[in-house]
């Protein structure tokens, strides 16, 4: 196991599934520091931070008030600043008009949010030890779309 300290963020305006999401990234084996946000406008907030550690990888809600998913992946790639952090979509929405805008405006991984703890505690583990770099240089469609 690696020694680095993964920095993740979670955005998402469900308290149960920030919750678990915790729960789940918790009991992996993979030494992580997990920045949990209740919506987009606060994850924006401290990604704009001055001298902010940025996280290594985003798990982005698509649904969320204030400022949805789709408008903080939109920002975040047009900023130089932040446009290299990896971001996974993690959304109960399976729309087929969702994933491909997604995959469009930038986002590395599509993930529907698993129906139970277990499944839950495999995506984020498979997620945290993918090769990104070598992810996002052949994502396309089928790499992109996450299936469980």
């Amino acid at each position: 196991m690696s020694t680095k300290l993964l920095n993740i963020a979670l955005a998402d305006d469900d308290e149960d599934d920030r919750f678990l999401f915790s729960e789940a990234i918790d009991e992996i084996d993979i030494r992580t520091k997990l920045s949990l946000f209740n919506h987009g406008q606060e994850l924006m907030d401290y990604l704009n931070l001055p001298k902010v550690v940025l996280p290594n990888l985003i798990f982005l809600d698509l649904n969320m008030p204030i400022k949805n998913g789709m408008q903080c992946l939109t920002e975040i790639r047009k900023n130089p600043t932040l446009r290299d952090i990896a971001i996974a979509i993690y959304s109960t929405s399976s729309s087929e008009k969702d994933i491909e805008e997604t995959f469009l405006n930038g986002a590395n991984i599509y993930i529907n949010k698993p129906n139970n703890f277990t499944k839950l505690q495999e995506v984020i583990e498979k997620v945290l030890q993918l090769n990104w770099q070598y992810h996002t240089s052949n994502l396309n469609r089928e790499t992109f779309l996450y299936r469980i």
